[in-house]
């Protein structure tokens, strides 16, 4: 019979930490934070951030017999924008994002709106709407505040509600139709009561149908802001029987966001003088 001695029986190896996890990442699937993937950081939204996801692309504006004129419009995503080339390409009007919500400025706001200033655009300031963290005229103040003011130089367009699907949680800011439609005519009195001017309203027209029951009050004073990636600009929300802009495309050259006016130049020239 073998003898076992004592110290002879080998112990159990243990692998050294590093080793145990490396195996363990090989065999297990990847699985990010639940967190990580949800939803962007506050202050990144931009004109147009939920059209392609919401609404799609199926192709790019007709023909028209109707004068259009060119325009972009830009945000802190796109840094520091080439304005000459842009203007060189025919583009004659800009939205720079000025903010969103109370806790955003877009840190290239200087370069982008008095960039394309200095070449000749006639330009404007857009507001990124989020109306679940404060109220319409507290947005329409902080606005106002940090470059969405209005002078009467005949190059300064009126400032733009961007109001559209949530990208940080629910689609509507868990308001009802008839909160959202208080939250946006609360941001629109403020904004005239600091300006004298009406601001233009960006949206989607499923969006706006989804979020205020396609409320028709704001057509006879506000400017539609029209959100389409088509071949046109589609049906509109209740009330307005055309649109003053359209964005059409988040692909276009040199800046992706690009817009026509539904006018030549001289109908741009006259919505900036008021």
């Amino acid at each position: 019979m073998p003898v076992h001695r004592p110290g002879s029986v080998r112990p159990l190896r243990l692998f050294p930490a590093g080793l145990l996890l490396a195996a363990l990442s090989l065999a297990l699937p990847f699985a990010a934070p639940a967190s990580a993937a949800t939803h962007p950081p506050r202050g990144s939204a931009h004109m147009g951030m939920g059209v392609l996801a919401h609404d799609g692309r199926s192709g790019t504006p007709a023909p028209t017999a109707v004068t259009q004129t060119e325009g972009v419009d830009v945000s802190g995503h796109q840094g520091n924008v080439g304005w000459s080339t842009l203007w060189s390409s025919g583009v004659k009007w800009a939205y720079t994002k000025a903010t969103e919500g109370t806790y955003y400025t877009n840190p290239y706001f200087a370069q982008q709106y008095n960039g394309s200033y200095n070449v000749g655009m006639i330009r404007g300031a857009y507001h990124f709407a989020t109306p679940d963290t404060t109220s319409g005229a507290t947005q329409a103040n902080y606005f106002v505040d940090h470059g969405g003011g209005w002078s009467k130089d005949g190059k300064t367009l009126p400032g733009t509600l961007d109001i559209e699907w949530n990208p940080y949680g629910a689609e509507c800011y868990g308001k009802s139709a008839s909160a959202m439609v208080s939250w946006i005519a609360d941001f629109l009195s403020t904004y005239k009561a600091r300006t004298g001017r009406d601001a233009v309203i960006y949206t989607a027209t499923s969006w706006w149908s989804d979020c205020t029951g396609n409320y028709g009050g704001f057509a006879s004073a506000n400017p539609l802001w029209i959100a389409r990636y088509a071949s046109d600009a589609g049906t509109l929300p209740a009330g307005w029987s055309y649109y003053t802009m359209w964005q059409y495309t988040s692909s276009g050259p040199t800046v992706g966001d690009h817009d026509r006016f539904n006018g030549a130049l001289d109908r741009v020239q006259a919505l900036a003088n008021g």
